[in-house]
């Protein structure tokens, strides 16, 4: 009968240990989960170093081969720093304007990409047109180089 006792008292002393332990142990978790249920996860506005990083990004797309370089043509990396820096501020700007205090951002974070690509595409198509039509003949140059004017191309019509 003595060892059944020892046996009972060890394990009452041996529950009243671990119970302040699993107690504290809950404790933690319960205000782990009251920090976590009031924390508020927020993606708008991106950080300076994220803003850096999508202008990086741009003129690497716009001043390097890329399937848009293809069809539109490189942009030499000078002017692509410029047009890349104004891309993205237009795009922060725009995105920057419908933001809501009570929005989590992802809904900006989206437009502010879609911004970006939107003007990057632009941006590309324009700068082709304007090469393209500054390296096509005027529309009043002859095929031998001299010009001539509208009106005497209707005269001897």
């Amino acid at each position: 009968m003595a060892e059944t006792e020892s046996t009972t008292t060890a394990q009452d002393s041996a529950t009243a240990e671990t119970e302040p332990h699993q107690t504290q142990a809950q404790s933690q978790i319960d205000e782990t989960a009251a920090k976590l249920n009031n924390l508020t996860l927020r993606i708008w506005p991106p950080t300076q170093r994220t803003r850096d990083a999508v202008i990086n990004r741009l003129v690497e797309t716009l001043s390097s081969q890329s399937v848009l370089s293809k069809r539109y043509g490189t942009i030499p990396e000078e002017e692509a720093s410029s047009l890349a820096k104004s891309i993205e501020e237009e795009a922060f700007s725009v995105a920057g304007a419908a933001f809501s205090p009570d929005d989590d951002g992802i809904e900006i974070l989206q437009m502010y990409s879609k911004e970006i690509s939107k003007r990057m595409l632009d941006t590309v198509k324009s700068r082709a047109a304007t090469a393209a039509a500054a390296d096509a003949p005027s529309a009043t140059e002859a095929a031998n180089g001299e010009e001539v004017s509208s009106s005497s191309v209707k005269a001897e019509a």
